[in-house]
């Protein structure tokens, strides 16, 4: 694969618009100088709103809500990610009996994460769109294993009650696809997006993300060498 760092940034704020601590520990992995501010916006689906479109709003959202707090020149990134089970978005539970119900539904059968990601550059209002699907098989696992599970707190703040990272619970069978997606911020969809801005990573994403995740990834060179993907887009605000 050829080297990611092979060209030289620009010195540019990179502002991440996220409070999870999953994404800032996978952004940091293309070693950039970037700051963290936490976008805060109504998450409430929009009625006949599909999850393509969901995803993509609120990605879109999380990045315009931070415009007015920083520097002209900055680059923001925002994203967002949810669960989907046929056509019913699962975001997150509102309690631990949402949880459990949520994660019943799953088990033992496939469904989708979606993770929408928008990369808008204030000086100018160029906004760049991209969108990650992974197909994600759960394991048949038990009501014990669920309750035990649940009881760590972990499921609360998850869209479709559960962390595919999660060592105990472990809840997926197998995967094929984006992981950092389903975790929240698909890196290669973040390199290929920031590579429209001439923004360009200080190290091997690819390879530090598999090993961050000890995944051995079968899409990273489809999505970085994919410059005419159906869902990344370029426009002004």
């Amino acid at each position: 694969m050829k080297n990611l760092c092979d060209r030289i940034s620009p010195v540019i704020d990179l502002i991440l618009a996220s409070a999870s601590p999953r994404r800032r520990q996978l952004f940091a992995l293309g070693n950039w100088n970037f700051e963290v501010i936490v976008s805060a916006v109504d998450e409430t689906p929009l009625e006949n709103e599909s999850a393509r479109e969901y995803v993509s709003r609120l990605a879109k959202d999380k990045a315009l809500a931070i415009r007015s707090k920083v520097k002209k020149e900055a680059v923001i990134i925002g994203s967002d990610t949810t669960v989907v089970d046929g056509q019913e978005i699962l975001g997150k539970p509102i309690d631990e009996s949402d949880a459990e119900k949520m994660l019943k539904q799953l088990r033992g059968k496939n469904h989708q994460v979606l993770t929408g990601i928008a990369i808008y550059r204030v000086s100018d209002e160029k906004l760049v769109t991209d969108l990650c699907i992974t197909n994600v098989p759960m394991r048949n696992y038990s009501d014990a294993e669920i309750l035990a599970y649940i009881q760590t707190g972990d499921p609360m703040d998850k869209a479709g009650a559960y962390a595919i990272q999660h060592a105990e619970f472990n809840p997926i069978q197998s995967l094929s696809g984006c992981y950092a997606g389903v975790m929240g911020l698909p890196m290669c969809h973040i390199v290929r997006g920031l590579r429209e801005f001439d923004i360009f990573p200080n190290a091997n994403v690819p390879v530090n993300c598999q090993s961050l995740l000890n995944y051995d990834c079968d899409v990273t060179k489809e999505i970085l060498n994919n410059k005419t993907s159906e869902v990344l887009k370029t426009s002004e605000v």
